[in-house]
């Protein structure tokens, strides 16, 4: 499997990735009127996609993957989504027709300049660029502090890229601040919670890229081996997610 490759995830990935803090919706959605066009680029399987089209968006989903694209289009074929093959780079999009762009999980893989360049270009002047991401919360949760480091222990060399706790995400107010492309950018945060039962939590670990990569497929096995024991007489886990956030408005 390589870095940011999710063609063999995509079935468990449609199927158990949790969704990002309604409030977090409802803060942005509350800064976005001047019009309901959204392109999710990155889209994955849609899971950011079918939360904006619940509250009324137009959303076209930009995907390259072709396995993510297309379970992405079977799970929501009753929504108003339209979906597009292209990449942050180049999405394929007219300029200026976008009121909102957003990237859920996926900004951290693409080249960084190259893709302001591209959402400034199809962005409307005064549209708005949102980088999120949805990351798990374990510190409230023995269980799932056990499980993160008996992780770390595996895999003592671990360095998350695809997380909202990574480096980029560390340093990503201050570069968009210094880009020319936008004029203001807001940091928020929320939190939900999720009642998961075992084969859903299992399930979504087995939908990662990033740790299973690193960790390799020998130890990735025992990792996943080892939660189904830590998690075999648990009826239900609760799963508190961190959803970060980060909004630019694009230059007049």
């Amino acid at each position: 499997m390589k870095h940011g490759d999710f063609s063999d995830l995509a079935e468990n990935y449609a199927r158990y990735r949790p969704g990002y803090a309604p409030f977090v919706l409802e803060a942005f959605l509350s800064l976005s009127q001047r019009g309901r066009l959204c392109a999710d680029v990155g889209a994955g399987t849609g899971i950011w996609s079918r939360q904006l089209a619940a509250r009324g968006v137009r959303v076209i989903a930009v995907e390259p993957n072709d396995a993510m694209r297309m379970a992405g289009e079977k799970q929501n074929a009753n929504l108003d989504i339209l979906w597009r093959k292209g990449n942050a780079e180049a999405t394929g999009l007219s300029a200026a027709s976008c009121d909102m762009v957003c990237m859920a999980s996926s900004f951290h893989w693409p080249d960084f300049d190259a893709a302001v360049r591209e959402f400034h270009r199809i962005l409307k002047p005064g549209g708005l660029f949102m980088a999120l991401w949805n990351t798990r919360r374990f510190e409230a949760n023995p269980l799932l502090v056990e499980i993160e480091a008996y992780l770390h222990t595996l895999v003592p060399e671990l360095k998350r890229v695809s997380s909202g706790r990574s480096e980029f995400c560390n340093t990503l107010t201050e570069r968009l601040l210094q880009r020319a492309e936008f004029a203001d950018v807001l940091y928020l945060e929320g939190r939900h919670t999720e009642l998961q039962s075992p084969e859903r939590y299992i399930g979504l670990w087995e939908s990662v890229n990033d740790v299973r990569v690193q960790a390799g497929e020998e130890r990735f096995a025992r990792f996943i081996e080892h939660i189904r024991e830590v998690t075999r007489d648990i009826p239900v886990i609760e799963a508190e997610y961190l959803t970060r956030a980060w909004i630019a408005r694009r230059k007049e």
